[in-house]
């Protein structure tokens, strides 16, 4: 029988998921592009464009998966090959994760410092960015559009002041989260993961870190905070350094040590969750530092400050103590040294995208800022500082 000579070819469909589609995942999503017969480019732009996606706007992340089959076609004809590509994409500015960040760890080279005029300090307050709030000054793209153009602003002063030595004050509130206010609310308001909100805060931070390297030594301090604290139904639970912020810190370190940049980091002993940093080694300059959330309005902060010298806390010997958490610049003088000159309390400006809540209730709105001031060896600070 003649039909008995040939073997029907197999009837061949498109491997199970593979069909044409654009899935969104709220900052990426991923494409799956039609089928192209044979050696045929794929024309991923075109399609995203179709699709409503401007490809100037996206990265790829990782390899393109590619899947290949056989489609049946009349006598005489072969069966020919087909080819479908899968893409997962990201928009870009929005987030780095954790892996991306190490192999960017691994590209950097140690920094060759300058040489600058020994004897003074930067003390750099990194304030309440509070990564992954939306709220009237936009969300995650104007956070960071407003992080980098402070950065600009901060590596001008680097150069202008030449530094021996940097400090830069994670005085906390760096992230969001999830846990700090009223149950819910923040699933509403925020434009990150948990997860997204810790990586993004962790490589902006890395990359100031490697900015300010090229220029001096730096010291890393990190303290607990309100919206970093682990907490569950708004409790805080573990010790006073189960903190996201202080777990970044952490991460931080290793990459510093991997890579060999001159960083040194310190955080609060397992219970405190102040510190007190000697700049010079010398107890002239004493920095202490604490977020803030300890006190319930701004003007409560030198009484804790009095009470914690009183009961021999960690900012007990601090000649200027900085805070966060109230969200504007604010400098007071506050009795005196061991010389006889003054203390100064520096209440840090915030990086955020405002509090909608305070502006609505107060009426007040302070504008966002990076707080610097300088320490020099032997001279009393007497409360000047920048705001950029």
């Amino acid at each position: 029988m003649l039909e008995d000579l040939v073997t029907p070819a197999p009837k061949v469909s498109v491997p199970e998921g593979w069909s044409p589609s654009v899935v969104f995942d709220g900052d990426g999503g991923e494409a799956t592009l039609p089928a192209v017969e044979g050696d045929n480019p794929v024309d991923i732009e075109g399609f995203l464009r179709d699709a409503g996606i401007n490809p100037d706007e996206i990265d790829i992340v990782g390899e393109p998966r590619i899947s290949r089959w056989q489609v049946a076609r009349p006598f005489p004809l072969e069966p020919a090959w087909h080819t479908a590509v899968r893409i997962r994409w990201r928009r870009k500015g929005v987030t780095k994760d954790l892996p991306l960040l190490y192999s960017l760890a691994k590209k950097t080279k140690p920094s060759i410092v300058k040489t600058v005029a020994p004897g003074k300090a930067l003390v750099v307050l990194w304030s309440d960015l509070q990564v992954g709030k939306v709220d009237h000054r936009g969300g995650v793209e104007q956070m960071i559009q407003r992080v980098e153009a402070t950065q600009e602003r901060l590596i001008a002063l680097v150069k202008k002041t030449k530094p021996e030595r940097i400090i830069v004050s994670d005085v906390g509130d760096s992230i969001e989260g999830f846990q700090n206010v009223a149950d819910l609310h923040q699933l509403a308001t925020n434009d990150l993961s948990l997860m997204q909100q810790v990586d993004l805060f962790t490589s902006m931070t890395w990359t100031l870190l490697k900015s300010l390297s090229k220029y001096a030594p730096i010291t890393y301090l990190s303290v607990g905070s309100n919206h970093c604290q682990f907490r569950v139904s708004k409790q805080r639970v573990g010790n006073a350094t189960d903190d996201w912020g202080i777990h970044v810190g952490r991460t931080l370190a290793r990459l510093s040590k991997e890579v060999g940049l001159d960083i040194t980091f310190h955080e609060p002993a397992k219970h405190d969750e102040s510190l007190a940093y000697d700049v010079f080694g010398d107890g002239f300059h004493v920095l202490g530092m604490v977020h803030g959330h300890q006190a319930n309005n701004p003007n409560m902060i030198p009484d804790w400050w009095r009470k914690q010298s009183f009961g021999k806390q960690s900012v007990t010997a601090a000649t200027v103590l900085v805070s966060g958490h109230f969200h504007h610049l604010r400098v007071q003088e506050l009795g005196s040294t061991s010389r006889g000159t003054s203390r100064f309390w520096v209440q840090a400006a915030t990086l955020d995208n405002g509090s909608n809540w305070w502006r609505l209730n107060s009426g007040e709105d302070s504008q966002p800022g990076l707080v610097c001031f300088a320490l020099e060896r032997d001279t009393d600070f007497t409360g000047t500082v920048f705001k950029l």
